[in-house]
């Protein structure tokens, strides 16, 4: 296991948080197929995940037959390194792909466009991410003979946006005050990405998937 850096970061919940009856919800499972089947669509020839949490989308790759390399700011986890996404420890376009799911939530907004900066640094082609969304939605869903599932999320619109308040693990979320998700698209495509998808997931649409392609840094 490599050690690397961290710059103080340390974790914020026990690793039995993972392993939790209620972790493991519907809607957890579907946004890990989502996370699973972004990164194979795009078949990469190595992979880095960034924040393991109960290992289920590294075990699943594995068993796929792709090369991925875990990393964790807990060694507890049993990530193969020890590090935080603000110094990642390995080289320039180590990672055909790089993969974050509800992790930069975990740091400062400040430290979001240099967690960005690192990911683009790192990847060679692609980055798969997911981050909170709180922005409320109707969900409405039907299945039309000879076509198939309709699914949309309709946003409920408020007044004013909610402010957020630090909860011990985010330190912000998409639709909360001081943080639309213009800020967080303009920042992606300033660190150097362009953006392929956008979405939100039906089942679960706290979770906000983002599937970039590397370019120059503006």
């Amino acid at each position: 296991m490599l050690r690397a850096q961290n710059n103080n970061q340390l974790p914020q919940v026990e690793p039995e948080h993972y392993f939790r009856p209620r972790y493991f919800s519907r809607g957890r499972w579907i946004s890990w197929w989502h996370q699973i089947n972004e990164i194979v669509n795009l078949m990469p020839s190595s992979i880095l995940e960034i924040g393991i949490g109960a290992g289920v989308v590294a075990y699943c790759l594995r068993k796929m037959g792709f090369k991925i390399t875990t990393m964790d700011i807990d060694e507890r986890l049993g990530p193969d390194v020890v590090g935080s996404v603000l110094t990642v420890p390995h080289s320039d376009n180590a990672f055909d792909l790089v993969a974050a799911f509800q992790v930069l939530e975990h740091i400062p907004y400040e430290d979001f466009p240099k967690a960005l900066r690192e990911i683009h640094r790192v990847t060679r082609r692609y980055a798969v991410l997911s981050l909170p969304d709180c922005i409320r939605v109707y969900r409405f869903g039907v299945q039309i003979p000879k076509v198939g599932d309709f699914k949309i999320l309709i946003p409920l619109p408020r007044l004013r946006a909610p402010i957020h308040r630090f909860d011990g693990e985010h330190y912000w979320e998409i639709g909360k005050a001081g943080y639309p998700l213009r800020r967080v698209l303009e920042d992606i495509e300033r660190s150097g990405f362009q953006v392929i998808k956008c979405y939100r997931v039906f089942e679960m649409p706290y979770h906000r998937f983002f599937v970039l392609v590397k370019g120059e840094q503006k």
